[in-house]
């Protein structure tokens, strides 16, 4: 029997799935009234004002030496707010497919390092690359990284069996071509690509020492897998 098969999610990746489902709950259900009241309507705006990543909270940070909880938070409370409904579901389901896949090889500490390099990595770079009060929200600079430790695993794989490497890198492409076309599509949005693509950088780089035992010891394992 295939373990892969059996094998639970991790529950770092459950978690973070539920906490960001309930997240996304609550804005729904007070924007239609059903709970918090009048004031429920604005939750999602006032989220993004309290905890959103941005390019300012970095120069708070980085430039003004400001180190409090309420800008150090938004490193990582960015992940928990998104746009709308679909734009949590889809972050969701990556976290959940890929985040079993990876966890089933990384240990629960290396997984645990692995999201948060991407995840704060993912925010620095937007804020090194942009400057003003864009926003940056959603859990995917966190889900990236994960489709950058999938990569990997998949490129050392194929190495390991001496197929063409280069197939590895499909899902990432596809990714950046549909990217591409909903930006020519839809102009003007959010360039959380900015965090993204530094983001599945970051989780393949990080890969190569957080999978067991490292290069070699990986190519060991998934020859007999």
């Amino acid at each position: 029997m295939n373990d892969r098969a059996v094998n639970p999610i991790p529950p770092v990746i459950l978690g973070l799935a539920v906490a960001i489902v309930i997240v996304e709950c609550a804005f729904q259900l007070g924007s239609r009234g059903v709970v918090g009241g009048p004031y429920a309507i604005g939750w999602r705006l006032t989220a993004v004002q309290d905890y959103a990543f941005s390019p300012v909270v970095w120069e708070y940070v980085a430039l003004r030496g400001d180190f409090g909880l309420p800008l150090i938070q938004r490193f990582v409370t960015y992940l928990f707010i998104h746009q709308s409904f679909t734009h949590m579901l889809f972050a969701v389901v990556i976290l959940l497919a890929l985040g079993k896949f990876v966890g089933d090889v990384f240990s629960a500490a290396n997984l645990v390092i692995l999201l948060l390099l991407s995840t704060v990595g993912g925010a620095i770079v937007f804020g090194l690359a942009l400057e003003g009060p864009v926003p940056l929200i959603g859990a995917y600079p966190l889900a990236y990284g994960l489709i950058g430790a999938y990569t990997y695993l998949i490129w050392a794989q194929l190495g390991a069996v001496g197929d063409s490497q280069i197939k590895a890198f499909r899902l990432i492409g596809i990714l950046m071509a549909l990217q591409l076309i909903f930006g020519i599509l839809f102009p003007g949005g959010t360039p959380n690509w900015v965090a993204e693509i530094p983001a599945f950088v970051i989780g393949f780089g990080a890969s190569i020492l957080l999978a067991p035992g490292g290069w070699a010891a990986m190519l060991v394992k998934l020859r007999t897998r």
